[in-house]
């Protein structure tokens, strides 16, 4: 595995790497609303301090992931601090192989853990959406293919809240995330304070089974169609959706956040 301190060398179009762009970013998101029932966490505060509280506010808490190095991270630590519930992946049909066996290898690591493929089997022929609706209206591609299946999941479970592994780090839309954040239902950010080398840190200490387009400069890896590697300097999620002034599928921000 790449060593912690070692970075991603993102290759440029003319070594074959994606297409890049210097089209502007989404701006910035409203502040997070926090839950002022949750204790008061401070920037310092253990993870693990964080899942252990909503594991007990919350037993039926849900796990919703990507498998993104933040997700990879979140879910070693949610299985020390005792969660034993659903780990909920959407398949869009439009993942990176590497994404699905990165999923594959976690089931395999965890079997504690109940892994729940929504959609599966997806595929860009499927019926769902215009094959090309990605590229015309991005928003429309994710309001079907990922948010709504996991909304009428979330609607038949039912859960009080959700464990997810945004971090304040990622993006400007999440600058703001606290660890407890109130809304549709309650949403828990344990690694709200985390930054991308104490995550890369414990993913390399514990072994962790990260998707290996993470090393190649895919620092967030959505689907493959509106996906590229980051360059030096940018955020986390600058290679999703680049060019598009769009940052979230829309689980966590606009009229349809969960």
């Amino acid at each position: 595995m790449t060593a912690v301190n070692d970075r991603p060398e993102v290759r440029t179009p003319e070594q074959g790497g994606v297409p890049l762009t210097t089209e502007p970013r989404a701006p910035r998101g409203e502040r997070g609303v926090a839950d002022r029932s949750a204790p008061a966490f401070g920037p310092e505060t253990d993870p693990l301090d964080v899942i252990r509280w909503a594991l007990e506010a919350h037993p039926d808490v849900v796990m919703p992931s990507a498998f993104n190095l933040n997700g990879v991270v979140l879910l070693d630590l949610a299985v020390r601090a005792g969660y034993r519930g659903e780990v909920v992946f959407v398949d869009t049909g439009y993942h990176f192989p590497e994404t699905l066996q990165t999923r594959d290898r976690l089931a395999e690591r965890y079997p504690e853990l109940s892994f729940v493929t929504l959609n599966a089997g997806a595929h860009p022929e499927d019926g769902q959406t215009p094959s090309d609706l990605y590229a015309s209206d991005p928003d429309a591609c994710c309001a079907v293919r990922k948010v709504a299946p996991l909304q009428s999941h979330l609607r038949q479970k039912a859960p009080s809240a959700l464990l997810n592994a945004r971090s304040r780090e990622q993006a400007t839309t999440r600058a703001d995330i606290p660890f407890v954040e109130t809304g549709v239902r309650v949403k828990v950010n344990p690694l709200a304070h985390w930054t991308r080398e104490q995550l890369e840190a414990y993913a390399t200490q514990n072994d962790l089974p990260v998707n290996p387009l993470y090393w190649d400069g895919f620092l967030s890896v959505g689907c493959w169609t509106c996906t590229r590697a980051v360059r030096p300097g940018e955020d986390a999620r600058a290679g999703r959706w680049a060019g598009k002034g769009k940052t979230e599928c829309g689980l966590w921000a606009g009229n349809n956040a969960l």
